[in-house]
């Protein structure tokens, strides 16, 4: 059966292919608007849905698998950076500090569906400003969330509790039971 990825992140292709070495890649047409402020574990999960059930219209004969994650602090979602200067404020807001990251994914086939939430802590270690700088001028947290990536060098990262794949964008354990629980993969 043939695998779509709903997303075009460089960082969940590379997930995805250590289950699924083969797959195509086909992003979501779709808003990312939700109404209201639902928690993060709705949020993500609606969003995941609305995105494979969206390819998955496009390709039925498919499965499909697509996600979602936000970082959330302070009962906030923090997004992209807007630019440089935002990447350093959200830095500086997460130094030392706890938040968790949420990722909502959705897969869909012929064969059944399995949808998810996984959440991880992640405590940052103290940055100073030289350490801010350096890292925002590496360009490494401009296109992700919460404006850094956990598998960086150096990482602004002290610690986790869960998923290291999960912070990354793809909780690749979930995914891959998942796989294996409506028969995708063998």
């Amino acid at each position: 059966m043939r695998v779509i990825l709903a997303s075009a992140s460089p960082r969940r292709k590379e997930i995805l292919s250590r289950i699924c070495p083969v797959f195509s890649v086909e992003p979501a047409r779709c808003g990312e608007e939700v109404e209201g402020e639902p928690a993060p574990e709705e949020l993500t999960l609606l969003l995941a849905r609305r995105k494979a059930e969206e390819v998955a219209s496009r390709f039925p004969d498919a499965a499909v698998l697509a996600a979602d994650t936000v970082v959330w602090f302070e009962g906030r979602a923090l997004g992209k950076p807007k630019d440089a200067a935002d990447a350093a404020a959200t830095l500086s807001l997460l130094s030392g500090r706890e938040h968790a990251v949420y990722t909502g994914w959705c897969l869909l086939s012929p064969k059944g569906g399995r949808c998810g939430v996984c959440r991880t802590e992640v405590t940052f270690r103290e940055l100073d400003t030289a350490f801010i700088a350096a890292y925002v001028a590496s360009g490494n947290p401009l296109d992700k969330a919460g404006s850094y990536g956990i598998q960086d060098e150096p990482s602004p990262v002290l610690r986790y509790r869960g998923s290291l794949t999960n912070v990354i964008g793809l909780p690749q354990e979930e995914i891959a039971r998942a796989f294996q629980e409506i028969g995708v993969l063998v």
